[in-house]
């Protein structure tokens, strides 16, 4: 009897894309667009940015991401959070709450250059060798950062959720039963499923508002770059928001980990933490170009990773391309956009939480010694720093008299967290010795 794996799966319950064929792979791209898009325009909706350029920089910032690491990392790169703070020093909302686009585009001006951080980052280590970089980047280090990164989001979830329980519930209960009970492509399609399933659920209830998809000024064709919006530089604008890559750095690192646990593959070692970087700076330079957000690793798509299993890139090229195609038609954005909150926060409730979930997995299988009080005490720190500061809108540096710059919670706990592990005695590690991972990743190829 052949020993073929069915259905597309490989012997460790993992599904090969190939296998699966063009049709479904397909379907996966779409889900991992439903996966991203609520966050993506969500940066926009906040900043004042266009959502159409958006979205065409997140889908063409994800292949040239996927370019750069020789199209190994089954990642998508969607709007970075963490920019927000600098984008309301730059350029703050008007009395009347209507975006400051005279001033947007200096914001986008910023964010080029913190894209630029990237790339000089991504030479060191290139330079100087990842194992000399990982020193201070431990599983006592990325795995509790893997597991506060979820934790963060955990919030926006329940915030989301609280808007309609029922319809959260249905959406959840959804991707549950599909994922637990589900046979064939119901398993791998959960996402989507729940989404369909509950936005139905959604229309009986009279839960949908269609106002923005039935306005006659909305065109069905729009070219998604706006010169007037291409960025703008100024050095005051560059000083608030480019020190902000120094945070976003540490919080690439440990979505690289987290995606690189989910998968079972150490892309921090092949393609290289220098290409990820690379691919991500210059993807934001991209698009803060073009008067786009800047752009970071999902962890909405990690989350999806986890529950479908199928790692393919190919899928998230897909996704990128959906990303560029829904770029043009302003009405089908309008569409996805009267997906209730209440379903996006079902949605969450599963996916932020998988993301802990991996990071305490990690930890586990990385045989982290908390008994010993070097690794507790800075594990404990982490935690606490990125739950806390995060609290509290993180810390507010100034520079100058009149511009400041804003650490987030996760990005102090990881910039306190990689100090403490430099100084605190008894750190022996040393990158790839251990075939099996010390990174919050597996070795094992």
């Amino acid at each position: 009897m052949s020993n073929e794996p069915k259905s597309g799966t490989l012997n460790d319950g993992i599904y090969d894309a190939r296998k699966l064929g063009i049709p479904k792979m397909l379907i996966l791209g779409v889900q991992h667009t439903f996966a991203m898009f609520g966050a993506t325009v969500l940066v926009p909706i906040i900043t004042g940015l266009d959502v159409s350029t958006t979205l065409l920089m997140a889908g063409l910032g994800t292949l040239l991401f996927h370019l750069i690491t020789k199209g190994k990392v089954p990642a998508f790169l969607g709007s970075s959070f963490a920019f927000l703070g600098g984008y309301a020093a730059v350029a703050p909302v008007l009395a009347d709450g209507t975006p400051n686009t005279e001033l947007l585009p200096y914001a986008c001006g910023g964010v080029v250059v913190s894209g630029l951080i990237y790339v000089i980052m991504s030479a060191l280590i290139k330079v100087f060798g990842v194992k000399k970089i990982m020193r201070f980047f431990p599983p006592v280090v990325t795995g509790p950062i893997i597991i506060a990164i979820g934790l963060i989001l955990a919030p926006s979830a329940i915030t989301n959720c609280s808007e309609n329980w029922l319809l959260a519930f249905v959406a959840f209960a959804l991707i549950v039963i599909c994922n637990i009970w589900g046979k064939g492509m119901v398993k791998i399609l959960p996402i989507l499923i729940g989404v369909v399933g509950s936005y139905i659920v959604a229309l009986l209830m009279g839960e949908v508002n269609f106002s923005a998809v039935l306005d006659p000024s909305q065109p069905i064709f729009a070219l998604a770059l706006h010169p007037s919006s291409f960025a703008k530089f100024s050095i005051s604008a560059c000083i608030t928001i480019a020190p902000i890559a120094l945070a976003t750095m540490m919080e690439h690192i440990g979505d690289i980990a987290a995606i690189s646990a989910t998968a079972n593959k150490n892309y921090l070692a092949d393609p290289g933490l220098h290409r990820t970087l690379l691919g991500d700076g210059l993807a934001t330079s991209f698009a803060g170009f073009f008067g786009g957000p800047a752009n970071t690793t999902y962890g909405e798509n990690t989350g999806v990773l986890a529950l479908t299993k199928v790692y393919d890139p190919r899928v998230m090229r897909i996704a990128a391309c959906c990303a560029i195609i829904l770029s043009f038609f302003p009405h089908f954005g309008a569409l996805i956009q009267t997906i209730p909150t209440a379903i996006i926060g079902g949605i969450s409730f599963v996916l932020y939480g998988m993301i802990s979930a991996i990071g305490v997995r990690n930890v586990v299988e990385n045989q982290v010694d908390f008994t010993n009080s070097r690794n507790l005490i800075i594990a404990a720190v982490i935690l606490v720093s990125a739950l806390g500061f995060n609290s509290v809108g993180g810390i507010t540096i100034p520079l100058g008299a009149e511009n400041s710059f804003t650490l987030s919670g996760l990005a102090i706990a990881a910039i306190v967290g990689i100090l403490l592990n430099a100084i605190l005695p008894g750190n022996d590690y040393e990158f790839g010795r251990d075939l099996e991972g010390d990174t919050a990743v597996n070795f094992k190829v």
